[in-house]
């Protein structure tokens, strides 16, 4: 019998997902294990895996489409098995789930749908005007049947773009939502011939002269889940929560030579045909966080109305960027891992973040987190908290500057600025100096950890 692939709770907020791509099409076969598509869901773009062996027999939901948790995606069993149609699945406003896959359709790129009828991502509302990149006309110009999902069509049909002049990626050069998007991003691009000769360089100078339009470009894009869900958080998180900053700045070169020295140390351990473990300033931030939070357990806590819940374990999440936005994978029991095991964790996480392998468990139940913008030379930031967290710590970029030492001497020395924005609510201002001075002790003194 048949086995139905539904629409799985990837997030614990997640109430609606969409289907992004199909890696596999009707008639394939199916092994356990198999990667079905990429679901979006309200915090990334995810994969979906299949744990049957059989054939794929029916996919009930189209590229682009959102439908609610549970619904059906597809149906995988003996090869030759019929499946009946189900019936269609809907988002409280209209039919979301098609009978049959759309890229198994040819859709005409002019019969367009209307908003709200086909189960379609909206899109924001506004023209755009200009007629670079095939944007002269509303309906493409040639008459050749074109397969496009109807999410794609309506993107360009709200871009005035000819689809012909499109290259679909999705099954039989089908049209996608990403496809019309690149394509609108960066026409110019895709419409000037690539240089036949000179240097990165030169081209990044060209492109950079002055009187240059540079990227801007005047459009509307839709706005994905992912980047909904963070718009929506961070709001909250600012309409509700009563922030307030702190700001310290340490002595970074003990922090930089520990680093190398225990990295030297690894590399040494190592065969040469290993690969030595590379441990990174923010590992070693992560561990004396987890350290220093168990000392002041108020940083800890969560505000619940009536009561405050103090955690007893700290389960640190920290940013990891991926495509559309920003997932905050969690360590758990940070508090119990030595700084080698914490590392590769950390590393783990970031590999399954950017794979979109990570498990709804690994981006929820965080007590505090962490943000670097230190690699992209941020000298200092503050961040807004991430519920129901009583705070959220950032790291700026190791400086290079002129500084005192003890005896009163002027110095070449290094920098870097720490920042915490606390929830007054839960933390008050001598709570979050104190996390503040001891985790800053800490990373100037990073033998500390050893004991």
């Amino acid at each position: 019998m048949a086995t139905i692939i539904e629409m799985p709770k990837l997030s614990d907020t997640m109430s609606v997902g969409t289907v992004v791509k199909w890696h596999k099409k009707k008639g394939d076969t199916i092994s356990n294990g198999d990667v079905l598509a990429e679901i979006e869901t309200d915090k990334a773009t995810m994969e979906l895996e299949c744990f049957d062996d059989g054939t794929l027999l029916k996919i009930f939901v189209g590229e682009g489409e959102e439908v609610p948790i549970g619904s059906p995606l597809a149906a995988v069993g003996e090869d030759g098995e019929n499946v009946e149609d189900l019936p269609s699945a809907t988002t409280g406003e209209g039919v979301t789930t098609p009978s049959e896959p759309e890229s198994d359709k040819e859709v005409n790129a002019d019969d367009s749908q209307p908003v709200g009828e086909s189960g379609e991502e909206p899109a924001t509302s506004g023209p755009v005007h200009g007629d670079e990149g095939g944007k002269e006309s509303a309906k493409p110009i040639s008459s050749e049947r074109i397969i496009a999902s109807p999410l794609a069509k309506k993107i360009a049909l709200e871009e005035k773009l000819d689809l012909s002049k499109v290259t679909g990626s999705g099954p039989s050069g089908r049209i996608t939502k990403k496809d019309v998007l690149s394509f609108v991003q960066a026409p110019a691009e895709k419409a000037a011939p690539a240089p036949s000769s000179g240097s990165q360089e030169k081209v990044v100078s060209t492109r950079m002269e002055a009187g240059s339009g540079g990227n801007l470009k005047e459009q509307s894009v839709p706005v994905s889940k992912m980047r909904s869900i963070i718009a929506s958080r961070l709001l909250e998180s600012k309409n509700t929560i009563p922030h307030f900053y702190l700001q310290k700045e340490i002595d970074s070169q003990p922090l930089r030579l520990a680093r190398e020295a225990m990295n030297e140390r690894l590399a040494n351990r190592c065969s040469p045909d290993e690969q030595p473990l590379k441990l990174t300033l923010n590992d070693i931030i992560l561990k004396a966080c987890a350290e220093t939070i168990k000392w002041i357990p108020e940083i800890n806590t969560s505000w619940e109305e009536k009561e405050i819940r103090f955690h007893g374990n700290v389960h640190l999440s920290f940013g990891v960027a991926v495509d559309d936005g920003l997932v905050t994978p969690v360590i758990r029991n940070a508090e119990a891992l030595d700084l080698i095991t914490l590392s590769l964790e950390a590393k783990s996480l970031i590999e399954k973040a950017r794979g979109k392998k990570l498990a709804p468990d690994e981006m929820s139940g965080s007590t505090f987190t962490v943000t670097n913008l230190g690699m992209f030379g941020i000298d200092f930031f503050s961040g807004i908290i991430n519920p129901p967290n009583a705070a959220i710590l950032s790291i700026g970029a190791s400086v290079k500057k002129p500084v005192l030492d003890s005896s009163g001497n002027l110095r070449a020395g290094e920098t870097m600025t720490l920042g915490l924005s606390c929830d007054h609510r839960l933390v008050d201002g001598a709570v979050g100096a104190r996390f503040l001075k001891l985790l800053g002790e800490t990373l100037e003194r990073p033998a500390s950890l050893l004991v």
